[in-house]
C-alpha cells in the first residue's frame, strides 16, 4: 500500500528512503526544468539527450532513405527506423529506472533526468528573446524567431514574427511540456523517453517534402497519435489558466477552441493555438510560408492579427500561468493518490 504523502515526505526528511512516486518525481522534474532549463555549462560538455536521439535519426536517414528506392520501400524503411528508435529509447528508460530504483536518492536522479526531456524553460527563454529582439528591430526579430519556428523568416513582417512566436508558445506547450508529463505519468521514464524519440523523429523526418513524404509517414502519424490526448489536455489547461489570469478570457478561449481547433490542418496544434487566440483576443495561423512551400490554415480566433512584442509577452504570461497550473495539478495528484 502506498504511504500517505506527508508520511513519505517526513521519512525522506529524517533520512529514510523516499518510495518511488511518479507524480512527485514529475513535479520535481517540472520544477527543475522551470528553474534551470538546459544549463549551457552542462550541455556544452555532454550532448543533450534529444541531440543524441537526433544523431541516431540522422544516421538512419542517411543510411536508409535512398531516393532511388520506391515509395513503398522507403515507407517501410522509415517505419522500421521509427520503431527501432522509439523502442531503443523506451528500453533505455527502463534500464535507467531499474538501475535507479534501489539507489538511495535514485528518485532525485530520475527527476533530474526527466527534467532534461521537458522544455518549459527553454521555450520561455527563446520566446522572450524574440520579444526583446523584435522590440529592437525587425531584422533581429526575424533572426530570433528562426530558432523556434521552421517557416521562412525573411517572409515575416513584424506582426508575422510576433504571431509565429505566439503560435510556437501555444503549440510547444503541448509538445514540450504537457505531452512529456502525460507520458511520464502514464508509463514512467520509458514512456517519456519513447515520446521524445517519436517527437524528434517527427520533427526531423515527418515532413511532406518529396524526400520525407514516404520515409517519414509513420513517424508523422505516430506523433499525431501520441499527442492526441495531450493536445486536448493542454487546450483545457489553457482555458482554466485564462480564468485565473487577469486580462485573459476563459469563455472566449473555450468557445474559440471548440469552434476553430477542428478546422486546423494539424489534428492537434489547433487546440492550443485556438485557446491562446481566444484567451488573448488574437488571430493566429492563417498563411505561413516555409522554405519549400506555403501552408494556409483557417484563422484561429476572431481578434487582432497585427501582433507585436507586447503581445508575445502577454502570451508568455498565459504560458507561465498554464505551466503553474499543470504543476499544481501534478502536485495535487501526488497528494491525493
Amino acid at each position: 500500500m502506498r504511504t500517505h504523502a506527508p508520511a513519505m515526505l517526513t521519512a525522506w526528511l529524517i533520512g529514510g528512503g523516499m518510495p518511488a512516486d511518479l507524480f512527485l518525481i514529475l513535479f520535481l522534474a517540472l520544477a527543475l526544468d522551470a528553474a534551470l532549463g538546459d544549463p549551457p555549462w552542462l550541455y556544452g560538455t555532454v550532448p543533450h539527450p534529444v541531440a543524441m536521439i537526433g544523431r541516431l535519426v540522422a544516421l538512419g536517414d542517411r543510411r536508409l532513405n535512398d531516393e532511388r528506392a520506391g515509395e513503398g520501400v522507403r515507407a517501410l524503411r522509415g517505419a522500421l527506423l521509427t520503431a527501432a528508435v522509439a523502442l531503443l529509447a523506451a528500453a533505455l528508460g527502463w534500464v535507467l529506472t531499474a538501475a535507479l530504483e534501489g539507489l538511495p536518492g535514485g528518485w532525485l536522479v530520475e527527476a533530474g533526468l526527466a527534467s532534461t526531456l521537458i522544455a518549459f524553460r527553454g521555450l520561455y527563454d527563446h520566446a522572450a528573446a524574440v520579444a526583446r529582439a523584435l522590440g529592437d528591430s525587425l531584422a533581429e526579430g526575424r533572426a530570433a524567431v528562426a530558432h523556434i519556428v521552421g517557416r521562412d523568416p525573411d517572409s515575416l513582417d513584424g506582426p508575422g514574427v510576433a504571431r509565429a512566436a505566439v503560435e510556437s508558445i501555444a503549440e510547444n506547450f503541448s509538445d514540450g511540456v504537457v505531452a512529456p508529463a502525460f507520458w511520464y505519468a502514464l508509463l514512467g521514464l520509458p514512456g517519456l523517453c519513447a515520446y521524445k524519440a517519436v517527437n524528434t523523429l517527427d520533427s526531423m523526418i515527418g515532413h511532406r517534402s518529396p524526400r520525407y513524404r514516404a520515409f517519414g509517414r509513420v513517424a508523422a502519424r505516430l506523433d499525431d497519435a501520441v499527442n492526441w490526448v495531450p493536445a486536448r489536455l493542454a487546450g483545457g489547461l489553457i482555458v482554466l489558466a485564462a480564468a485565473l489570469l487577469p486580462g485573459a478570457r476563459a469563455g472566449a478561449a473555450w468557445r474559440t477552441m471548440r469552434r476553430d481547433a477542428p478546422r486546423h490542418r494539424s489534428p492537434n496544434a489547433g487546440w492550443q493555438e485556438a485557446a491562446f487566440a481566444g484567451a488573448l483576443g488574437f488571430a493566429l495561423a492563417g498563411l505561413r510560408r516555409y522554405r519549400d512551400d506555403a501552408v494556409e490554415d483557417p484563422w484561429m480566433g476572431d481578434g487582432r492579427a497585427d501582433l507585436d512584442a507586447a503581445d508575445i509577452r502577454a502570451a508568455l504570461r498565459l504560458y507561465v500561468a498554464t505551466g503553474a497550473l499543470l504543476a499544481a495539478l501534478v502536485l495535487g495528484l501526488w497528494w491525493l493518490l
